[in-house]
Parts: C-alpha cells; sequence; structure tokens
C-alpha cells in the first residue's frame, strides 16, 4: 500500500530532478556566484556572504582529510540495492559546509549510491517533505531506493552539535557565539559524531 507520503515524495523528485546538482556542480555554482559578491539562496547578505568564504575552506578541508570510519566502508561495500541520497542544502551553511563533503565522499564508496544535491530556496516542494521540528533546517540527508520510497533521513546536524545550540536557547547565550562554539566542536570532533549517527541508520536496513 502507498501511502500519501510516499506518492507526494514521488511527485516531488520527478519534479526536482531537473534541479539536481552534483557535488563538483554545487562547488562551481557557490564559486562563481561568490566571485560576483553572491550567494545561494533567496536572501543576499553580508553575513552570508563572509559565511559562504568559510564554507568554502571548510569543504576543502574535508574534501582533503576525512576518511570514513573502517565499519562505514565495510557498510557502503554491502549495499546491494540502488540508493538515491538527496542532500539539501546551501552554500552560505555552517552545518552544511561540514557534512556534505563527508556524506559525498561516504556515498562514493558504493557504486549502488548516486548523490542528487538540491538548494533549499530553490526546491520548496522538496525541502517541506523533510522538515525538522515544522522548520526548513539543513543540512538534511534522505537515503531513497529505487521508487522513491524513503530509507532514511538524517539532519540537520549531529546530536552533540544540536545540544550545544540547544543550551545556548535555553540559557540566553549569544547566538553567534553559540555557532562559534559549534564550528569549533564540529572541527574537533572530526566527524566521529556523524559517522555514529550515519552507522546507526545504515545498519538499520541490514536488519
Amino acid at each position: 500500500m502507498t501511502t500519501n507520503a510516499e506518492r507526494t515524495m514521488k511527485a516531488i523528485a520527478g519534479e526536482n530532478l531537473k534541479n539536481a546538482l552534483t557535488y563538483p556542480q554545487y562547488r562551481e555554482k557557490i564559486d562563481q556566484l561568490y566571485e560576483q559578491n553572491l550567494v545561494t539562496g533567496q536572501e543576499q547578505r553580508a553575513d552570508y556572504l563572509e559565511y559562504t568564504k568559510m564554507n568554502m575552506q571548510r569543504m576543502n578541508r574535508w574534501d582533503k582529510h576525512f576518511i570514513p570510519s573502517p565499519e562505514l566502508q565495510e557498510m557502503m561495500s554491502r549495499i546491494v540495492e540502488p540508493q538515491t541520497w538527496i542532500l539539501i542544502t546551501e552554500g552560505w551553511c555552517g552545518d552544511s559546509a561540514q557534512i556534505v563533503p563527508a556524506v559525498v565522499k561516504l556515498a562514493s564508496l558504493s557504486q549502488r549510491v548516486q548523490v542528487k544535491l538540491f538548494l533549499r530556496d530553490e526546491n520548496p516542494g522538496l525541502m517541506d517533505q523533510f522538515l525538522t521540528d515544522g522548520k526548513r533546517s539543513i543540512p538534511i540527508v534522505a537515503a531513497i531506493d529505487h521508487d522513491n520510497r524513503i530509507l532514511w533521513k538524517w539532519g540537520s546536524r549531529p546530536a552533540e552539535g544540536q545540544a550545544i545550540i540547544d543550551h545556548a536557547k535555553a540559557t540566553g547565550e549569544d547566538m553567534h557565539l553559540a555557532k562559534e562554539k559549534l564550528q569549533l566542536w564540529y572541527a574537533r570532533n572530526k566527524q566521529e559524531a556523524l559517522m555514529k549517527e550515519l552507522t546507526g541508520l545504515i545498519q538499520g536496513l541490514e536488519k
């Protein structure tokens, strides 16, 4: 039996196929816009331009240095059925800069997984299938099977990182300072939390 959500996902997937970007195309788009003092998304803001500059450096660093855990590498090698991993992102998003390169590298370990990146603001229908607490939080990573059924969804940041933001909101801490702490946490954690959470999701499909 096909649920309404599955039918909607099929329709959305078909409508947005033309908007999908590969990771190199995504990086190229960010670079080209930045050269024009522009950013991805609907809002053109000076702080978004500065965030984009930092994110380009962060993505370069993870492109060079991220290595998935041996456990994840083994799990990826066992994927049999074709999957599409949807990544919803924007170039100015600090969390996306930390997560997207790692997920792309992980997906590359399996010939049966293809990655499609979508800009959030250009694909509101797709984004609204993956809201977090009713919000269009990014990044979102979702694994879709060949029938466009959602196998698992992750986002928008590891639980340990989210705890930093939640604590700041609860205590009235300056959010700019909290986001700086979050980025420092990403650097120190070296994707360990992300790998642990993705391991649980991928492992769940094997049971």
